[in-house]
């Protein structure tokens, strides 16, 4: 029935307290404020202020147009809330989204805020426009596409049937599953001793066949085609590439160059060359050979494989020799072998984000290619394309530069970056199609994945409130010190040392305050007689070799890493000694100079004036919210371009270490007997300086100090005595908190001691209990039986043989190292795996599982991945989750394909938005905690005042950045985490519950970008013969348009049962049933059939028509636009109408202005999906779907559709009907670059 048109309706009054959804709930709950909630509400609790913010949100009574609202803001931009008023008796119609003011338009459906841009639904318009409101709910079934499908299959080779089956399920996503690689055209030679050995297996076999394929051919710009392996952790990567090595070695190709992230996996190399009966092979390890020609008479390797580290490869010795150079050499031109880049991923970051520099890893990896172009190069990774930037080094693909459809790398991966998610899933279906890439993973099944909060105790709780204190009144001295310098320096670096040193702080913080969880996880494991894996990235060893520097090797207890961090920070970089002169070096009658340390950043020698000087003239972290923009090498197992410890170091003579005795290059030299050690070996170590000379304990003896106190000393100006002061206090402030130790020493201590822990990190040395109980040592990790090269080594053998069943692995130490319950080993319990860090990055996290997931393996593991409840904490999933998605997709074919933490990722649009919403809101808020929340942020950098905000950029809110400021996610999650937890905990709430409605509205708009969806009808069936539009002539590849007819229709009989099933199954609710709109159009009333799903309040809707909606319909809607019918004759009857018409024409009737290419409502559907390679024409169908009418139409819609008579299933791209024609044109015009020539080798 349709309301009068004058008829009043205006939004609720507005409170100044909350808004008007949550003073509901709270007056509900007996609540009167916010700051009544609890620090961290129930689930229970948020899901019904969900419920009640959707309600809010979707439909908003009707607004009263006013004759004012012509002076209210038209602005598309969303502006700060200078147009929100908090007079709770101003009835103004209001956005129910950010309570701003807007303007309703007489006679018009919709209204969109200024502010958030929510479009409002007019559902009480007058007849006419209400009913155009039932055909868009169809419109947008029909845009969001489909549903999602099973995200694995079961993976067996599809084209060859050489080899025994693998040990283990391997899958393979659904969309990759669907693309089939080219025809295999390549013989092995070693194809009967592979059939006859059983050496690999089935799919490692088609690997060799289609590598060695690829490799026949040349891509456009002259140079060897390439091949990646990207098969998941654990599948047997390794084996794969001993094969391939084998396969050339018996082809006459007696070189190859082997390059991987850390030495030790040399030793697997040498394993799986002997499992392939390939002994004769000589592994040569680059890092302990001289600089010398390799193949000359003195070094003697004039074949086999040279393994190096990345690290290697960009070394050079004193004399300017480079490694690089060095495999140049011993290649020789016309090399034609193989070139193994192993875990590639460490080459990423060729082409980085903006405002950071190229790796010198990924240049030399690049480099190396275009030396020997002629070379067989194999990409090896899990996790080689984590982001598609990160592909950049991958030249030999051929996805850009001539002959293809992109001028370079940045053209491809801009249209990467415009496509979304649709076209990262396009890149790896189209890699396989042309057999340049094969993606398996084993099958999770038997794994579980369990997230674990650790909730923080009274006392943690306490030690956290503290230290955010102290955080505070450091950032006010620092500002104030800085401010008493005569000459203002750029200060931009030194406060993004400042924040990054401040996230560390707290990051070590929380995984501190998981310690006790992890010990409680690891103790009930072993009672159930299970063995464990605990997963972290910081060991902290540079704050213990910063404690052992200063306060010897014996110390009262284990180091606390987070107080060292913040004391290095202020002692090095706190202004202060203005005018203390550097010390003068004495010499001795001898002519000795003191030796001179040098630190690598600044020292207490150094004024402060020129210390912030010295620190802007630093190399900027490229992202300073970033831990690995910050992350030297003292304080992760890898530095700055990815050095490894000092195992993987290379030398320049063999001298030999007087401690652990092994030969290693760049030793330390005593000045005056020439003794050699490294410099992580002395105790106490002195890793983190320079050294220009060196004496050795011996030796220290003719040394001399300093001059005594007071000489060449000038008084300081009274002005900087409050800056000296300023520092003497904050660190004595520091020194008092009562922090938490290192948690790595902390749980082996608490465990039993390293006794009981194997521990495979990159650390060299560690604090060991006293036997005596007093206090604890430092020692190095090696022993005279086990050298530092050999001690990870031997770790892992004692857990694997048993002897230990707790081990804590890092990413420096664990690399490529099998931790799985391996068949052939002693120790077969089932492996608990326990992230006490998550790794900062999706490639990292992949890896880190990949360690207790393996091929061979008698059980699969138990993954618990542990959280504090601090809300600033989920920043470290949000990172990870962001790329595990990409990754899924880019390298999978399906996003879905990664361990799920799609729950914890709020770096999106969606993301942005809510902070956006957030700020807005928190003025919105009551005032205590509107008070307190605005303190707070403005306490880590975040101001709302518009004339303050952060410190490296003051003013930032009203500049030009104020809108990126506004939605930077990141740096929000970063600083929240020096705010005190109650506060920190409740303003990530508020943000969580703005995302979830958002990214909700989005889901029922149709808006949300899920990637490849699977088409779903009653009926598909394949129309006519495919045409096949384009063929790849390097690999014989083609695009094919495919026609399928869709019945999407349900019958009345299928609806009956369907309704009829869900009562039988006990999960039906009271209204459930079928419905006929409120509103009639074309002369009838439309009938649905609505039954409860899983979701609170959500229905799922069925039409005669178009089968079952892809989006649910909330209970509210339901109601308001539908009306439950009594009568199942009646409702038969319209069902049956609809059933019948549809069948004839859409739902526009047949007069539709779209003519027959308008398929809205129809039950029969005309579908085209452009399958096979895309990329080759990427530029044209882009070209061609940019001009479609209707947006929809214009952006890569990824599908798949699998018919219903031969399960026959193809993923492709979406051709709307209408673009049809277009598209075939637009294929059919000759393009520069898109003709391919095949060139095989004889």
């Amino acid at each position: 029935m349709k309301r009068p048109a004058n008829k009043k309706t205006v939004f609720p009054a507005h409170s100044s307290s909350t808004f008007p959804y949550q003073q509901r709930l709270f007056n509900s709950l007996g609540l009167n404020t916010l700051t009544q909630l609890p620090p961290s509400p129930p689930s229970v609790l948020r899901a019904r202020a969900a419920v009640l913010r959707l309600q809010q949100k979707l439909f908003p009574r009707r607004q009263q147009h006013r004759k004012d609202a012509t002076n209210l803001p038209r602005h598309p931009n969303r502006q700060m809330p200078g147009v929100l008023s908090t007079n709770q008796y101003d009835d103004r119609p209001r956005c129910p989204c950010c309570m701003a003011l807007i303007n309703i338009l007489p006679n018009n459906v919709s209204n969109r805020c200024p502010n958030c841009c929510f479009v409002q639904l007019d559902v009480n318009a007058h007849g006419e426009e209400e009913v155009n409101e039932l055909v868009k709910e169809v419109e947008q079934d029909e845009a969001d596409g489909g549903m999602p499908g099973e995200t694995f299959t079961d993976y067996r080779p599809s084209k060859l049937s050489i080899g025994p089956p693998h040990p283990d399920p391997i899958v393979e996503t659904s969309s990759l599953s669907a693309v089939q690689p080219p025809e295999p055209t390549y013989v092995p030679k070693i194809k009967d001793e592979l059939e006859y050995f059983k050496t690999l297996s089935c799919l490692q076999i088609e690997t060799v066949v289609y590598a060695s394929q690829r490799h026949l051919q040349h891509i456009p710009n002259g140079t060897r085609a390439g091949f990646f392996i990207g098969d998941g952790a654990g599948v047997g990567k390794g084996r794969t590439v001993a094969g391939l090595i084998w396969e050339n070695w018996n082809n006459g190709r007696k070189k190859a160059l082997w390059i991987s992230i850390g030495s030790d996996l040399k030793f697997d190399a040498r394993r799986d060359l002997d499992d392939m009966g390939a002994s004769c092979i000589d592994v040569h390890a680059l890092n302990k050979l001289p600089y010398t020609k390799l193949d000359s008479e003195t070094v003697g390797v004039r074949d086999g494989v040279i393994f190096s580290t990345y690290s290697s490869l960009i070394a050079s010795s004193s004399k300017g020799r480079s490694r690089m150079q060095q495999l140049v050499q011993w290649c020789g031109p016309g090399f034609d072998g193989l070139i193994i880049f192993d875990e590639c991923h460490k080459a990423k970051n060729l082409v980085p984000e903006k405002n950071m520099k190229p790796t010198k890893t990924g240049k030399a990896v690049l480099d190396i290619q275009d030396q020997l172009p002629e070379a067989r190069v194999i990409y090896c990774s899990a996790t080689g394309a984590s982001e598609p930037r990160n592909m950049a080094y991958m030249v030999r693909l051929g996805l850009w530069g001539d002959g293809t459809d992109f001028r370079d790398f940045n053209d491809f991966l801009g249209a990467l970056d415009k496509g979304g998610v649709g076209a990262l899933e396009l890149v790896a279906m189209d890699m396989k199609a042309r057999g340049m890439y094969l993606c398996r993973t084993l099958s999770y099944k038997g794994a579980e994945f369990e997230i674990i909060e650790a909730t923080l105790d009274d006392k943690m709780t306490d030690v956290y409130k503290k230290a955010t204190e102290v955080w505070v009144d450091l950032r006010k001295k620092l500002k104030s010190a800085i401010d008493l310098l005569p000459e203002k320096p750029n200060t931009r670096v030194l406060w993004r040392l400042y924040w990054a040193t401040h996230q560390r702080f707290f990051r070590h913080l929380c995984m501190s305050a998981k310690v006790p969880a992890v010990v409680r996880l690891v103790k009930q494991a072993v009672m159930e007689d299970k063995c464990v894996v605990i997963g972290l990235q910081c060991t902290g060893e540079a704050r213990t070799e910063d404690a052992v520097s200063k306060y010897g090797s014996e110390l009262d207890d284990f180091i606390c890493g987070p107080r060292e961090l913040m004391l290095k920070f202020v002692e090095d970089y706190f202004p202060d000694d203005y005018s203390f002169p550097k010390k003068p070096e004495v010499l001795q009658d001898n002519g000795v100079k003191r030796p001179r340390r040098k630190r690598h950043l600044a020292g207490p020698d150094v004024s402060a004036k020129s210390r912030v000087r010295k620190v802007a003239k630093l190399e900027p972290p490229s992202d300073a919210e970033s831990d690995e923009a910050y992350e030297i090498a003292r304080d992760s197992d890898y530095g700055p371009e990815g050095d490894e410890s000092a195992a993987d170091s290379d030398y320049e003579a063999f001298q030999k270490c007087e401690i652990c005795s092994t030969q290693e290059e760049n030793l330390l030299q005593c000045s005056f007997c020439g003794k050699y050690a490294h410099q992580t070996c002395v105790v106490p170590p002195i890793r983190d300086f320079i050294l220009e000379e060196w004496a050795c304990n011996l030796c220290k003896d003719k040394t001399v100090n300093y001059p005594p106190p007071g000489t060449n000393k000038i008084k300081l100006p009274k002005s900087y005595d409050t800056a000296i002061e300023s520092k003497k206090q904050i660190l004595e402030t520091i020194r008092a908190l009562d922090l938490p130790n290192n948690p790595l020493d902390d749980i082996i201590d608490q465990l039993g001691g390293h006794d009981i822990v194997a521990e495979i990190t990159g650390r060299k040395g560690m604090l060991v209990r006293d036997p005596s109980g007093m206090g604890v040592v430092y020692q190095t990790r090696n022993t005279k039986d086990v050298t530092a090269e050999m001690v990870n080594m031997h770790e892992k053998m004692l857990f694997m043989e048993g002897k230990k069943l707790v081990a804590i692995i890092s990413e420096a130490g664990s690399a490529g190292v099998s931790l799985q319950a391996d068949k052939r080993v002693r120790n077969q319990k089932r492996r608990v795996h326990i992230t006490l860090e998550l790794p900062w990055s999706a490639d990292r996290a992949i890896q880190q599982f990949g360690r207790t997931h393996r091929s061979n393996q008698i059980s699969a593991p138990e993954y618990r991945l542990l959280f504090s409840n601090l809300g600033g904490e989920r920043r470290f999933a949000s990172s990870v989750a962001k790329r595990l998605e990409s990754l899924g997709a880019l390298t999978q074919g399906d996003r879905r394909a990664g361990p799920s933490l799609s729950a914890y990722n709020y770096e999106n649009d969606y993301g942005k938005r809510a902070l956006e919403n957030l700020y807005k809101g928190i003025m919105e808020q009551d005032p205590d905690f509107s008070k307190q929340a605005t303190s707070a942020l403005d306490s880590v950098g975040i101001s709302m005042d518009a004339n303050h905000g952060d410190d490296e950029d003051s003013g930032w809110y009203a500049s030009s950045k104020k809108k990126k400021a506004n939605n930077d996610v990141r740096r929000f999650l970063n600083r929240i985490l020096g705010i005190v937890p109650e506060i920190q905990n409740r303003l990530f709430e508020l943000f969580v519950n703005n995302l979830d409605l958002l990214v909700q509205k989005a889901r029922i708009e149709g808006s949300l970008d899920r990637g490849i969806v699977h088409l779903k009808a009653n009926v598909i069936e394949l129309q006519g013969t495919p045409k096949t539009v384009y063929v790849d002539q390097m690999c014989g590849a083609s695009t094919v348009l495919f026609t399928f007819i869709f019945d999407r229709g349900v019958s009345w009989e299928l609806a009956n049962t369907m309704l009829k099933e869900k009562q039988k199954a006990e999960f039906g609710s009271s209204g459930d049933g079928f419905y006929k709109s409120n509103s009639e159009f074309m002369g009838k009333r439309h009938v649905i059939l609505a039954f409860e799903s899983s979701a609170s309040a959500m229905y799922k809707i069925v039409r005669p028509t178009t089968g079952e909606s892809p989006r649910d319909m909330h209970l509210a809607e339901l109601t308001k636009k539908y009306s439950k019918v009594s009568s199942l004759e009646a409702a038969q009857i319209s069902w049956e109408h609809e059933y019948e018409v549809s069948s004839k024409q859409c739902m526009h009737g047949p007069k539709c202005k779209n003519g027959k290419s308008c398929s809205v409502g129809s039950r029969l559907q005309e579908v085209n999906v452009l399958g096979g390679v895309i990329l080759p024409l990427w530029g044209k169908i882009q070209t061609v779907l940019s001009k479609q009418v209707r947006l929809i139409h214009r952006r890569l819609r990824i599908v798949c559709v699998e018919t219903t008579s031969d399960n026959r299933r193809i993923v492709g791209l979406l051709v709307p009907n209408a673009a049809v024609t277009a598209v075939l044109e637009g294929l059919s015009t000759p393009s520069v670059g898109l003709t391919q020539v095949i060139e095989l080798d004889d």
